[in-house]
């Protein structure tokens, strides 16, 4: 359905990762301004819309490739220390909205297990816990990720600015022509592997155990 003049443009990110015995899925999709524009399916990320062109767009889905196979790699060799023989399942949530007036609006909210783990506090670049139980487990992973830039001022960087700026550029009327605007959506998706990852460590190192 058409969106109405006075909703906000919308630009979001799901990605899920489903761990059971050390194997890894993966299955997500990014949508700008309710318009589907890429989709994750296992180890590949596919482009819906046009909106780069076929040589930086190979360059693009082999590096999420990459970094998704090293993240299977990495659950399977914490399995092996730590077995766990229940599922796991973690899902990201990313994007912003920019309104009318000008105002914009970034997020990133982690669930696992269908209960709110943590979120990152965009202003400030700081992740925080949400998950009513597992303290260690969810202290950990916050702490992994607060460790490195591209899990901090990176993200930041790419909800309160290269997301804004693709909104921005779709209000306009420039969005389906600019791939200057459009070629960090899948960084958005790289960006959320990388969050991942350092819940991986906090979870499979933690769960069970002592991290």
């Amino acid at each position: 359905c058409p969106a109405s003049p006075a909703a906000p443009l919308t630009f979001t990110m799901l990605q899920w990762t489903r761990v059971y015995k050390g194997n890894s899925i993966f299955w997500g999709n990014a949508s700008l301004d309710g318009r589907l524009s890429h989709l994750l399916e296992g180890l590949n990320v596919t482009q819906v819309l046009p909106l780069e062109p076929p040589e930086t767009w190979a360059r693009r889905q082999r590096d999420v490739n990459t970094y998704l196979l090293y993240f299977s790699q990495l659950v399977q060799l914490f399995n092996k220390e730590r077995p766990i023989n229940y599922t796991q399942s973690l899902c990201c949530r990313l994007g912003c909205r920019l309104f009318p007036n000008g105002t914009a609006h970034s997020f990133y909210e982690v669930t696992l297990n269908g209960t709110a783990f943590l979120s990152f506090h965009v202003p400030n670049a700081t992740w925080e816990r949400r998950w009513p139980g597992g303290d260690a487990v969810a202290a950990y992973a916050e702490g992994e990720l607060m460790k490195w830039p591209k899990t901090t001022q990176d993200l930041q960087h790419f909800l309160n600015t290269t997301c804004v700026d693709i909104l921005r550029a779709q209000s306009a009327g420039t969005g389906k022509h600019s791939s200057r605007s459009h070629a960090p959506l899948v960084l958005g998706l790289i960006l959320g592997t990388v969050a991942l990852l350092g819940m991986a460590v906090g979870i499979f190192l933690c769960t069970g155990g002592r991290c």
